[in-house]
């Protein structure tokens, strides 16, 4: 029995918009600030920086461009490698091959789904001996949970490689007590539309290393020198975000509190829906701070932020182990398609994208085991009380009939 006549399609991660958001693209539009850059940009990077709590950012047209503008600062290019975890999405891997540099894949932490520092000391071992050039090493959040920086910073250190951190999925989270966004030489955020906050498209390099932003300003708007006429040196791109985009972005972030809020009230009644069924864990971390357990064994909740970690939430997802629970977890998917429910398979596995079947990697097979396995659930903030009761429903019967 369905909850409601309407069955519209209910996404994962839907935009979060609404009469502040029209509020402030009015304004800019009035302001006579249209083209690319402006007042809006300029505030948006500040209140970015200030959040993320680094001394300087930039703001570009998306995600994957401040990760190729981030990698170009540190040097990356033709005969060297970026070690790039392989459970991540393909942009993270796309922007090494963007500079000309080789990824080298690195499998996951089964339990988090972050890059296995175990085998990445390992790896950058191997790589120095053999002679290869790491430009950079590149974990990524997974999901909005932040990887575990307290193992990593040093491990790059000790092998004199810089940090990048793909933080697209974890604006708003915490490691330690600091935000995501923070760590490493460099982070990038992204704004899509199924982030947690978005300007439609765009993203933001952010660090307290004036000289890299300065950089990677001056690369993102075609490298023109500062002269009269068009000067060029160097090739660059037509990477800077709007002043239009920049509002919208600017009212997402005075919402973002609440925004987090939601997702982690979804993720706390995925975590009850599933509690005591075998075989059934939600992916994330595995902390011991308060709010972290949710009743059984492999079954947690959003860390409470005072935490190891604090996960933004930004998508729930759930792993299923067959043999014990007694169904597969794209059989849940399948059931909640049927009442027009998005669903949709953990990232899968670089090393096994045909782009890049022929990339070296280092693994465990626990990325796989989690694209076999895993499933991500409808987590967006803008979702209805309407809509978030069809999908529990629909969960709740599938159980049922289990």
């Amino acid at each position: 029995m369905k909850l409601r006549a309407d069955n519209s399609r209910i996404y994962l991660s839907p935009p979060d918009v609404g009469g502040l958001e029209e509020s402030y693209l009015v304004r800019a539009l009035r302001s006579g600030w249209v083209a690319p850059l402006g007042p809006e940009v300029d505030a948006f990077e500040r209140e970015v920086a200030e959040r993320v709590g680094v001394a300087h950012a930039l703001a570009v047209s998306s995600g994957t461009a401040a990760l190729h503008l981030a990698l170009l600062t540190l040097g990356a290019g033709p005969g060297q490698v970026v070690v790039v975890p392989t459970l991540t999405f393909v942009a993270t891997a796309n922007a090494v091959v963007y500079t000309g540099a080789e990824p080298v894949f690195v499998d996951c932490d089964p339990t988090t789904g972050n890059i296995d520092v175990a085998l990445l000391a390992d790896l950058l071992h191997r790589l120095r001996v053999a002679g290869r050039r790491v430009a950079a090493v590149v974990p990524v959040d997974m999901f909005g949970a932040c990887a575990d920086y307290d193992e990593i910073e040093p491990v790059c250190a000790a092998a004199r490689v810089p940090v990048l951190v793909d933080a697209a999925e974890s604006l708003g989270a915490t490691y330690r007590g600091r935000p995501a966004g923070s760590f490493g030489r460099l982070s990038a955020l992204s704004f899509n539309g199924n982030k947690i906050i978005t300007t439609s498209g765009g993203g933001m390099l952010v660090s307290d290393d004036a000289g890299l932003i300065a950089r990677a300003r001056y690369l993102s708007t075609q490298a023109r020198q500062p002269v009269p006429h068009y000067e060029h040196l160097d090739i660059g791109y037509n990477y800077r975000l709007s002043n239009l985009l920049a509002a919208l972005g600017r009212a997402q972030l005075s919402r973002l509190d609440e925004m987090l809020g939601r997702r982690r009230e979804l993720r706390e009644r995925y975590a009850k829906l599933f509690t005591g069924r075998p075989g059934v864990r939600l992916l994330g971390e595995a902390d011991d701070g308060p709010g972290a357990d949710a009743g059984v064994p492999g079954v947690r909740i959003a860390p409470d932020l005072a935490g190891v970690r604090g996960s933004n939430c930004w998508l729930t997802t759930i792993v299923v182990d067959p043999e014990r629970a007694g169904w597969r977890a794209e059989e849940l998917g399948a059931h909640l398609a049927t009442d027009n429910i998005e669903t949709r398979p953990v990232w899968k596995p670089m090393h096994l994208q045909p782009v890049f079947g022929q990339a070296h990697a280092v693994l465990t097979g626990a990325a796989q085991r989690l694209f076999e396995n895993g499933l991500t659930l409808p987590s967006g903030s803008a979702l209805d009380e309407t809509q978030t009761g069809r999908v529990f429903h629909a969960v709740e019967q599938f159980l049922a009939q289990r």
